[in-house]
């Protein structure tokens, strides 16, 4: 695990315990990487509520409920999805912020609209919840790594996550 990544999750714990904040990530091309450093840390579980891996968009659908026409319509690594993402892992938690990321780690994968490297995030934080409805405020945010490869696209991509996280304070 890389050290600076470890350090900024702690950080970003206590961040969340001094708000009481819990977290929920929903998780495609780091395939739960940012769930993995989040609960490195004994005493975790206080703030990290739960993870989910949504590689497929079978995945998305079924357990985040992103509707299929937004795939369609505009692709898994879309800015669109990433926030149906953070909406839908709110909705299927409790937990009062989430983050969501998706993207193309590489190799393979890319195109020439969306490149290897290309990773759209979404962190929201929940404002109000009924059994009906769900009030949230959200943030989105692309970045475009390049193609520095599968490991370090994964590990850039937890990085931004942990910082955007911090933002949803604001919210």
């Amino acid at each position: 695990m890389r050290e600076s990544l470890v350090r900024e999750a702690r950080e970003l714990l206590n961040w969340c315990r001094e708000r009481k904040f819990t977290a929920v990530t929903a998780e495609s091309c780091t395939g739960g990487l940012l769930a993995a450093y989040l609960t490195h840390h004994a005493g975790s579980s206080d703030v990290f509520e739960r993870g989910f891996v949504i590689y497929s968009n079978e995945s998305k659908i079924e357990l985040l409920g992103v509707d299929k026409e937004m795939i369609d319509d505009h692709g898994a690594v879309s800015r669109e999805v990433a926030l149906a993402m953070a909406a839908g892992a709110l909705w299927r938690s409790r937990a009062v912020i989430s983050a969501a990321i998706t993207g193309i780690a590489g190799p393979g994968g890319g195109s020439p609209e969306k490149p290897i490297g290309l990773v759209h995030f979404a962190v929201a934080k929940r404002i109000s919840i009924s059994s009906e409805e769900m009030n949230f405020s959200a943030i989105h945010h692309v970045e475009n790594f390049g193609d520095l490869g599968r490991v370090e696209i994964r590990e850039e991509s937890v990085a931004t996550a942990l910082t955007l996280l911090r933002q949803t304070g604001s919210l």
